[in-house]
């Protein structure tokens, strides 16, 4: 296996861990040659959401819209005046991502950012996205609803999407699926989800994926160690018929 080739590296949800990202960052050393994709939900939950978004924003990596970035957009959307939305964002880590900016003011350029950020990304042979899809959909009906909140009708495909494309997501925390232990990615039929909870105490993993050599690098913003796995050994399989199983409850906002 060569590592010496251009790698595309994919990283999975960082809610504010801007030191826990540092150090994943330093584990696998990206060049400029390697392409650097993030899946969203930078902000929220952790202590630095305006670090982290400066630092993603100034280097130009490529970063699709998360559920958070969209609950922030509707939030300072100058039509919007839902206090339930508001109280629900704040409820979700929005508190956090306010605090870390300099008098709880968002600059604009960073507002304007979020909002241009894409839905998905095609990189031929791999399909970016933060959520999903919704099976049941063309690519062209898909919209920000499915493509940044969804779960159970993806996670439950019986057939892969595409038949030429891996679709690789963030949003749901594997270890709630079924069977999936903290730390470890889900990979269910024509996708893999690489969201590993780095916010939440049960894991505090943040993935990296190394797709070009099949690579899964991770840091743990609690405890700051790392560890770099072959993917075969960081992936736990889930079929279909377990999250039809076990997954049938009102969508949650991780």
């Amino acid at each position: 296996m060569s590592e010496t080739r251009p790698r595309r590296i994919i990283i999975g949800d960082v809610h504010g861990y801007y030191q826990g990202l540092m150090i994943l960052l330093k584990e696998f050393a990206p060049t400029s040659e390697d392409q650097v994709y993030f899946l969203g939900d930078l902000i929220d939950r952790g202590p630095q959401s305006a670090q982290v978004v400066d630092f993603v924003k100034s280097n130009n990596y490529p970063c699709l819209l998360g559920n958070h970035e969209q609950m922030l957009l509707s939030v300072m959307s100058k039509d919007f005046n839902s206090n339930k939305i508001i109280q629900a964002w704040l409820y979700s880590g929005g508190q956090a991502t306010m605090t870390s900016y300099k008098s709880a003011q968002i600059p604009q350029d960073h507002l304007d950012w979020f909002a241009n950020l894409p839905t998905y990304l095609d990189l031929g042979d791999v399909w970016l996205t933060h959520a999903g899809v919704d099976p049941s959909k063309s690519v062209s009906e898909q919209t920000s609803q499915e493509l940044c909140w969804i779960r159970n009708e993806f996670h439950s495909m019986e057939l892969p999407y595409f038949t030429d494309k891996l679709i690789i997501v963030g949003h749901t925390i594997t270890f709630t699926l079924p069977g999936v232990a903290p730390g470890q990615l889900a990979q269910g039929e024509g996708w893999l989800d690489i969201d590993t909870g780095a916010y939440h105490p049960r894991s505090g993993w943040l993935t990296g994926l190394d797709i070009t050599n099949n690579l899964v690098y991770q840091a743990n913003v609690f405890n700051h160690t790392v560890r770099t796995l072959p993917l075969e050994k960081a992936v736990t399989r889930i079929l279909p018929h377990q999250i039809q199983v076990s997954r049938r409850h009102k969508q949650r906002v991780y």
